[in-house]
């Protein structure tokens, strides 16, 4: 990589940083597109985030940047764009940073998980599927598992009203999905998915109570570092199918550098 005055930056921003896969992805995918690019990690805590993007609209070669782990949710409102799905699921994780310093965003989250299962075999139409989170990852893949016809939805959070409001705008949308706020345990579902950031840290609690998990059940991950999350060896102990949160990265790449502009 030859970075120069010419090179054009985009970057990712997060809290904690050091789990973050986008840049190893994006940046060879520059060198292969031609692009004179290159991605950088931001570590931007919560409280800063609303400066930092402020500031940014300022860098004339900043192309935009990536929004993880805890930014999803409010960076939506600190752009001043966003494509539906972003509206509708009140997330973001790609911002465009315009040649006037206008920011426009789009969440891909839910596009790229469900595209990971269907590469991986897994297709959830049909399915019974308990999604453990209501932030900004959970949202967008609570949406993308409706389109793709699963057969109900069960959302377990840790703030109930975070789960009932996200459980209302689905039902809105989706009227004839069944979702509930109230899963009870993890049996009698097909697929059970991890979208909150429990598993990240070390000694972090599970997400759910994986003891009543039983052999066929498939148990998905939106964490990629660890790459075997505590949940998925306890899945996997119990028999269950485990599937990595890798695929959901891998699988919005080229819908991510499209939308920021990595092109030469």
């Amino acid at each position: 990589m030859n970075i120069t005055g010419t090179t054009r930056v985009w970057g990712i921003l997060a809290d904690p940083i050091h789990h973050v896969k986008t840049p190893q992805a994006l940046n060879p995918m520059m060198a292969a597109r031609g692009v004179d690019g290159v991605m950088v990690p931001m570590h931007v805590g919560a409280g800063e985030l609303a400066a930092v993007v402020s500031a940014v609209r300022h860098v004339r070669n900043l192309g935009g940047f990536i929004v993880t782990v805890p930014h999803k949710t409010a960076i939506v409102a600190l752009c001043d764009e966003a494509s539906e799905t972003a509206r509708r699921v009140g997330a973001a994780n790609c911002v465009r940073r315009e040649q006037d310093g206008r920011l426009v965003a789009d969440m891909l989250d839910g596009k790229g998980f469900v595209a990971g299962l269907k590469r991986e075999g897994i297709d959830p139409k049909g399915m019974g599927v308990l999604l453990a989170g209501a932030g900004g990852a959970a949202n967008a893949i609570a949406f993308a598992l409706a389109e793709a016809g699963v057969k109900r939805l069960a959302i377990a959070n840790r703030t109930k009203a975070k789960s009932d409001d996200l459980a209302a705008r689905l039902s809105k949308a989706f009227p004839a999905l069944p979702v509930t706020t109230e899963p009870g345990g993890v049996g009698g579902y097909d697929l059970v998915v991890n979208a909150t950031s429990l598993g990240l840290r070390e000694g972090d609690p599970l997400p759910v109570d994986a003891t009543g998990l039983t052999s066929g059940q498939t148990v998905a991950e939106v964490i990629m570092q660890p790459a075997e999350t505590a949940l998925m060896a306890a899945a996997r102990a119990r028999g269950c199918r485990v599937h990595p949160g890798k695929p959901m990265l891998e699988c919005q790449l080229d819908l991510m550098a499209d939308f920021l502009g990595m092109r030469a």
